[in-house]
C-alpha cells in the first residue's frame, strides 16, 4: 500500500490518468463500478461484519443494518435513476439571445478523495464513493486507521474488483492523510470533527477544492409527548445507543419539561433492557468505544453528573453500559461556556443527558445560543411545537418521532448547515454534487441579432435591443 511521499503522490496521479484516459465517463462505465462495488459488498459480507465486530463490536444485525444495507441501497436506488440523471436536458435562453439553444450537460469532476472516520468505517467511506462512480469520477480512499480491521479488508478488497485504478485505497495515520491533502483533487469529502474539518478546508483551499464536510455537533431532542412515552422511549434509546452511541447523528442530549424527567427516565430504562436485555454486557447486539482514549474521555463526562441510569464500565474492554444523567439549574446552556462538561461538546457516546427547561420556547432558546447542530429531534403530539421547531431553529435536518432514520432515506439530502458542515449528499445530491452542470449554448450565425448589441451603439436597434434584454 502507498504510505511514502512519492507513493501517495503516484496513487493520486494514476486516479488522474485513468480519469484523463476517458474511460469513466461513458454510462455503461459507470453502471460497471457500481456493479463491482456491489459485488464487493455482497460477496464479502461475512468478512465485513467480522472486521466490525473486530473494531467496534457491531453485530452481525447492527453491522447489515447501519452498514452493509446502508450502502447496498444507496446502489441500488442509484442504479434505478441514473440513465435519467445522467441526461442533458435543455436550459432557458433569454428572449433577448434569440435565436439560440441551450443544455445543460453534467460532467464528472475529476479525482475525488474521500476521508472516512472510524464510527461507520465502512458506511461513510463506500456511501459517498456510490455517487463519485455514478458521477464518472475516480476516487481515492483513506479509510481510518482506528478501525484497522476494516481499513485493511477494503485495502485488499478494492484492488480485487476495480483492478483498472478507477478506485485506490490509501491507509494510515495523520501522515498519510497530511500528505494526501497536500496533493490536488477535484473534490474532498471529509467526515469527522469540526477540529480536523477546518485543517481539511485549510488544505483544500490552496488548490481551490470544493469540500463536502460532515462534521457533527450536538443534536437536541425535544420530548413532551406523554401518550406515547414509551414507544418514543424506545426510538430514543435505539438512536442513541446503537453503535455505543458513537453516530454524529445520534441524540446528544434532551430536553423536556421538569415535570416529565422521572416517568421519561424510568421509561428509558424499561426501553435499555427490552433491546439489550438485563445483562448489557453479554449481549451480542451492544457496542464497544473505539480506543482507551474515547474511553477515558466518556467516563470523565459523567464527574459531577446525577446518573439515574447505567454508569458501569470496564476499560480492558472497552465497555460503557448506556448511561442516563439528569441535568438542571438556572443557568443553562450548550457549549463551551456550559456549566456541565457533558453539555459542553458532542458527547459521541453512551451518554445521554435528560435535561430539565420550562418549555418548548425554552428548548430552542438553548438550541440557537450555540452552534447549528446536524439533525434536530421532535417527539410531540402537538402540530404546533413542530412547526415552533421547523420555523425557529436551524440544523442540517429535523425528524420527528424518530432518530437516525434519515441517513437512510437515499432521496434526501444528507449534510450539516454551519459548524455542523457544509455540502450533502446521498442519492441525486451525491450525483449534484460530484458533477458540473456544464452550459452549452449555441447561437447561430444566420440572422445575426448580435450584431443589434455591437457599436456603433444608437439608433431604434439600439433601444429595441436595450428593451429586449430587459425582459430577460
Amino acid at each position: 500500500m502507498p504510505t511514502t511521499t512519492a507513493d501517495i503522490a503516484a496513487t493520486v496521479s494514476g486516479a488522474r490518468e485513468v480519469f484523463d484516459s476517458g474511460v469513466t465517463r461513458p454510462l455503461a462505465a459507470r453502471t460497471a463500478g457500481l456493479r463491482a462495488l456491489r459485488a464487493m459488498l455482497t460477496e464479502n459480507e461475512a468478512a465485513f461484519e467480522a472486521a466490525l465486530w473486530s473494531d467496534l463490536h457491531k453485530g452481525a444485525g447492527e453491522a447489515q443494518l447501519t452498514e452493509i444495507g446502508v450502502v447496498l441501497a444507496e446502489i441500488s436506488h442509484t442504479l434505478r435513476h441514473l440513465r435519467r440523471w445522467s441526461r442533458s436536458r435543455r436550459g432557458p435562453v433569454p428572449l433577448g439571445l434569440w435565436p439560440a439553444r441551450a443544455r445543460l450537460v453534467p460532467e464528472p469532476l475529476g479525482v475525488v478523495l474521500v476521508i472516512a472516520p472510524w464510527n461507520y468505517p465502512m458506511q461513510l467511506l463506500l456511501d459517498p464513493l456510490v455517487g463519485v462512480l455514478a458521477a464518472g469520477n475516480t476516487a481515492v480512499l483513506k479509510p481510518s486507521e482506528l478501525a484497522p480491521e476494516t481499513s485493511a479488508l477494503i485495502a485488499r478488497l478494492v484492488p480485487a474488483y476495480f483492478p483498472d485504478g478507477t478506485v485506490r485505497v490509501v491507509e494510515g495515520a495523520v501522515p498519510e492523510a497530511t500528505e494526501l491533502l497536500a496533493q490536488r483533487f477535484d473534490h474532498i469529502v471529509f467526515t469527522g470533527s469540526g477540529t480536523v474539518g477546518r485543517i481539511v478546508m485549510r488544505a483544500a483551499a490552496e488548490h481551490l477544492t470544493p469540500v463536502t464536510l460532515e462534521l457533527g455537533g450536538k443534536s437536541p431532542v425535544w420530548f413532551d409527548d406523554d401518550a406515547h412515552l414509551d414507544q418514543a422511549a424506545r426510538r430514543l434509546v435505539w438512536a442513541k445507543f446503537t453503535n455505543a452511541g458513537q453516530t454524529c447523528v445520534a441524540p446528544d442530549y434532551v430536553m423536556t419539561t421538569p415535570d416529565r424527567v422521572p416517568a421519561l427516565v424510568e421509561a428509558l430504562g424499561r426501553a435499555i433492557t427490552d433491546l439489550w436485555g438485563a445483562d448489557l454486557r453479554a449481549s451480542e447486539d451492544y457496542g464497544r468505544i473505539v480506543d482507551e482514549r474515547q474511553f477515558d474521555r466518556l467516563v470523565s463526562l459523567l464527574d459531577g453528573t446525577n446518573v439515574v441510569i447505567g454508569g458501569d464500565h470496564d476499560r480492558a474492554e472497552r465497555y460503557l453500559a448506556p448511561t442516563v444523567v439528569t441535568l438542571s439549574g438556572d443557568r443553562l446552556s450548550v457549549g463551551p461556556d456550559a456549566a456541565h462538561p457533558v453539555l459542553r461538546e458532542e458527547i459521541f457516546g453512551p451518554v445521554l443527558p435528560v435535561v430539565a427547561v420550562d418549555s418548548a420556547e425554552q428548548a430552542i432558546d438553548v438550541v440557537n445560543a450555540w452552534d447549528k447542530p446536524l439533525a434536530l429531534y421532535v417527539f410531540t403530539s402537538s402540530a404546533r411545537t413542530r412547526r415552533l421547531f421547523e420555523q425557529r431553529t436551524s440544523s442540517g435536518a429535523v425528524v420527528h418521532d424518530a432518530g437516525l432514520i434519515h441517513v437512510a432515506a437515499s432521496g434526501l439530502p444528507f449534510g450539516g448547515v454551519g459548524a455542523s458542515g457544509m455540502g450533502a449528499y446521498h442519492g441525486r445530491y451525491s450525483w449534484n454534487a460530484f458533477s458540473h452542470l456544464k452550459p452549452v449554448l449555441r447561437k447561430p450565425l444566420a440572422f445575426d441579432t448580435l450584431r443589434l448589441a455591437q457599436p456603433p451603439f444608437g439608433g431604434l436597434g439600439s433601444r429595441l435591443a436595450q428593451r429586449v434584454m430587459r425582459r430577460g
